[in-house]
């Protein structure tokens, strides 16, 4: 039975690829989307925004890619002005994120650094405010994906 709530009749379990992906192995972690065939859905075409977030002011750790751009493209279309933290190596990114944000007709501050570094935290929420006039929302995303490979005790 469809679910009532949705307004299409596509199951979204059945539209998407399904493994064994065509995708080959990066030779860095994290890797990088610009980089891979199949490109993930962060709602570029989907996400319809409501002005929820009319005039506020977004920080994103991670949002140059995954989780962090669809939060960043969902935020602007929902009216907000992003500031997106990320590795200075993953620029392209980046600049992806950046067109979507600006797309949505809101402005948009990508803003290279490592959240490992403190005194560059500090920096992200000074030029932030500084650039973008106040924060109101902050999205601690930034994550490293790496498999993990346990072993049992005995």
């Amino acid at each position: 039975m469809p679910n009532r709530n949705t307004t299409t009749t596509e199951d979204p379990r059945e539209i998407h690829p399904k493994p064994p992906f065509d995708e080959p192995q990066q030779g860095r972690r994290p890797g990088m989307e610009t980089e891979m065939r199949n490109k993930p859905d962060h709602g570029e075409e989907s996400y319809r925004g409501h002005g929820r977030l009319r005039d506020r002011v977004a920080l994103i750790t991670g949002g140059d890619s995954g989780i962090g751009r669809a939060v960043a493209i969902a935020f602007a279309r929902e009216g907000a002005d992003v500031a997106f933290g990320y590795l200075s190596k993953d620029e392209a990114d980046a600049k992806a994120t950046v067109e979507w944000v600006e797309k949505a007709g809101r402005g948009a501050l990508a803003l290279p650094g490592d959240v490992r570094d403190e005194d560059w935290c500090r920096s992200l929420v000074e030029q932030t405010m500084d650039k973008l006039g106040r924060l109101d929302i902050l999205v601690n995303n930034a994550a490293y994906l790496q498999p993990a490979w346990w072993r049992t005790c005995s």
